[in-house]
């Protein structure tokens, strides 16, 4: 099914919600792709089954993979209530990125499911076959009306405050190995009209390591409507120090959808972050926000604790869940990268 216009009607105006407003479920990916982790991969499904159990405390948990894979996630995570296995072949784990973007109509209509083009970050990770056919797949499941845009989109390059302001960053969309001989205007005209989007802001940056070429969910993401909360690396000897202090900059700078001049948190990351002699992009930004809670990724690093001081104060009213991520990282992604949210359809 190509690109379609059909949730375009004024009759239905579909809204792409924020990560805080209710969650019907997280959906997580089964890991079982060992080449595209440093280190030892062992620990790895162990770090997928905590952070299930943990969620699951919160809001029923999706878990998708096949054949050995989901019985390997069954004998794991089979017995654990509100959690459901999904049969939904994968060729790795990252489902931010894999996953549908969930549209949420005004009224009691059904969620519409956008899923968008895949190629694993630019052709980095072949093959990606399976990856490619995720998001229909969960759409289907759900029994949800779908539109395939033409466009590759990973769900770890958008972040909306839900009132039509989109983040992105130029770097992973506009980016000949994804979208090539496509300008920005014609990106941002899919965007805005494919996921209701009013106002979409364009960021630039990267962190080192980082193999999504810049996904906004490691650099910025809004806590409330109008306030952003973004990465800063004060240690002048990391080689991510110029690049995000002049983030921050142009973050002050920007206006929403609303009209609002966004209120700018800077929160620091770990500096110099390494492992085997690789630099990792370690960022608090790769938090999730499931029903009541916010799960924020630490590295056992002294920035740890003020972060999560930073968190209780950005989200009061919210229980804030420190989670180790030493051995998540390794993938060169954290929890934000691994969880796909569904919105709670509207009463």
């Amino acid at each position: 099914m190509q690109a379609s216009k059909e949730y375009d009607s004024p009759a239905i105006e579909y809204r792409l919600a924020a990560e805080w407003e209710p969650h019907a479920a997280t959906w997580l990916a089964w890991p079982h792709r060992k080449a595209t982790w440093l280190g030892d991969f062992a620990p790895i499904p162990k770090v997928f089954e905590k952070v299930a159990r943990l969620l699951a405390a919160y809001e029923p948990v999706r878990m998708i993979a096949s054949g050995s894979v989901l019985e390997e996630a069954r004998s794991s995570i089979g017995s654990v209530s509100n959690i459901e296995l999904v049969d939904i072949p994968t060729n790795d784990a990252w489902l931010r990125d894999t996953g549908p973007v969930f549209l949420l109509p005004p009224d009691r209509q059904e969620p519409l499911a956008v899923a968008w083009k895949w190629n694993a970050w630019g052709g980095k990770y072949p093959p990606w076959d399976a990856d490619a056919k995720v998001a229909c797949a969960i759409a289907r499941r759900l029994q949800m009306n779908v539109v395939e845009p033409d466009v590759v989109l990973e769900g770890g390059a958008i972040e909306t405050d839900g009132e039509g302001t989109l983040l992105v960053n130029y770097r992973c969309i506009e980016d000949p190995s994804r979208n090539p001989g496509l300008s920005r205007t014609y990106l941002e005209r899919v965007m805005r009209e494919h996921l209701a989007i009013e106002k979409v802001l364009w960021v630039g940056g990267e962190l080192v390591g980082d193999d999504t070429d810049g996904h906004i969910d490691q650099l910025a993401r809004f806590v409330s409507p109008g306030r952003v909360v973004v990465a800063r690396q004060p240690d002048s000897l990391d080689s991510n120090h110029a690049a995000l202090e002049a983030n921050c900059a142009l973050f002050s700078t920007l206006v929403d959808a609303r009209g609002r001049q966004l209120e700018i948190i800077p929160i620091d990351i770990p500096s110099r972050f390494v492992f085997e002699g690789v630099q990792l992009p370690a960022s608090f930004m790769n938090f999730y926000i499931a029903n009541g809670i916010v799960v924020v990724p630490i590295f056992r690093d002294k920035a740890d604790d003020a972060a999560l001081r930073q968190f209780e104060q950005c989200f009061p009213g919210r229980r804030i869940i420190p989670f180790d991520c030493y051995e998540l990282i390794r993938g060169r992604g954290a929890l934000h990268c691994i969880t796909r949210d569904e919105p709670a359809r509207q009463a």
